[in-house]
């Protein structure tokens, strides 16, 4: 079997953890998994794309994260795009972050690969929640695979325990806890933190961004709502069809309420369909709510993320696990480099 040849764009936290593994551990990756990977293309947003066919030294794409990958001797083009249309590679793996108005450039690198039958792994949340139904789409039409494992609950298996471990059961609706940065801070606050402090903690533990919103005021947590959305559901929501309220408000004089009746506050995460299998009107919501101590989701606290799902015939099935960190992201997109390395050897 030919290496897997990979263009790796994003060269933050998350793809040069990723550089790093599949450099060091070629040869356990290879000897369990049969996953033989070569970078041949690398892109950062500061430094465009740079390509070598007999591939890039890992170590130097995981020395230095968001640096701008080494050019010297190789083919460089100033664009992301430029360079992917101009080169040839068995997968693109696409880490970068695109923002929540258009999801671009992303978006245009993933159709630029799927449209010529080369498959997808990324960790680029707002891509897959503004278009995750085309894309799958485009992935199904060409014969290749479209996975997106980290953008939801980082490296605990969701995606695709739902829609592959429980395929052919119909999904029905699910609730969850998505965002590990919300959950920690109303943890903290159950313990008698005041929101300011517990804010303050995420920030040095490195949970938080020194702008928080995207986690305290629940877009991030919309984007995996939608994204669950499309890909479990097959279902694509808008924006405007997610009701958000972030934590901002949450008092402390609430969470001591709901803890004397026994209750938590949670940062809950809602979708549902009037019909199976995402048919009918949505139900999709992300807003803090009253959780009582036989609810599933009561004893989630701190950085783990949470997702009940519930499906025809199996009924009810809860996952959990670690929901924040670029090691996890980068487990969840390697999960899915071996999962696409498997079918391609299957295909051999």
């Amino acid at each position: 079997m030919k290496p897997l040849r990979i263009w790796l764009v994003g060269t933050g936290t998350v793809g040069t953890w990723l550089a790093g593994v599949l450099g060091s551990q070629r040869e356990r990756l290879a000897a369990s998994y049969g996953l033989d990977a070569a970078i041949v293309g690398a892109a950062s947003a500061r430094g465009g794309f740079v390509y070598d066919a007999d591939g890039l030294d890992p170590a130097s794409l995981a020395a230095a994260p968001g640096s701008r990958p080494p050019t010297g001797g190789r083919s460089h083009w100033p664009s992301t795009i430029e360079g992917l249309r101009a080169t040839e590679a068995d997968l693109l793996v696409e880490v970068s972050s695109s923002p929540a108005v258009d999801g671009e450039p992303g978006v245009t690198h993933m159709r630029e690969a799927l449209q010529r039958r080369i498959p997808v792994v990324t960790s680029n949340k707002w891509p897959v929640a503004l278009h995750g139904v085309e894309l799958a789409a485009l992935a199904r039409s060409g014969g290749v695979a479209f996975r997106a494992e980290s953008t939801v609950m980082s490296g605990t298996p969701v995606l695709s325990t739902l829609a592959e471990g429980l395929a052919g059961a119909i999904p029905v609706a699910l609730r969850g806890l998505l965002n590990a940065t919300a959950n920690f801070i109303l943890s903290r606050m159950a313990d008698g933190r005041s929101y300011e402090d517990a804010l303050a903690e995420a920030q040095r533990a490195g949970l938080a961004e020194r702008d928080p919103a995207a986690d305290v005021e629940g877009h991030d947590t919309v984007a995996k709502v939608m994204i669950l959305s499309g890909l479990v559901f097959g279902r694509q929501l808008g924006r405007g069809q997610v009701t958000c309220r972030g934590i901002t408000a949450v008092t402390e004089r609430e969470i001591a309420q709901a803890a004397s009746a026994g209750e938590r506050i949670k940062h809950v995460a809602t979708l549902g369909f009037a019909g199976p299998g995402g048919a009918g009107s949505v139900t999709a919501r992300v807003q803090p709510e009253l959780v009582g101590h036989d609810d599933p989701l009561v004893n989630v606290n701190g950085t783990t993320n949470a997702v009940v799902f519930e499906a025809d015939p199996v009924g009810q099935v809860t996952i959990t696990g670690p929901g924040a960190g670029p090691q996890l992201a980068g487990q969840g997109v390697l999960s899915d480099i071996i999962a696409v390395a498997s079918r391609r050897a299957a295909r051999a």
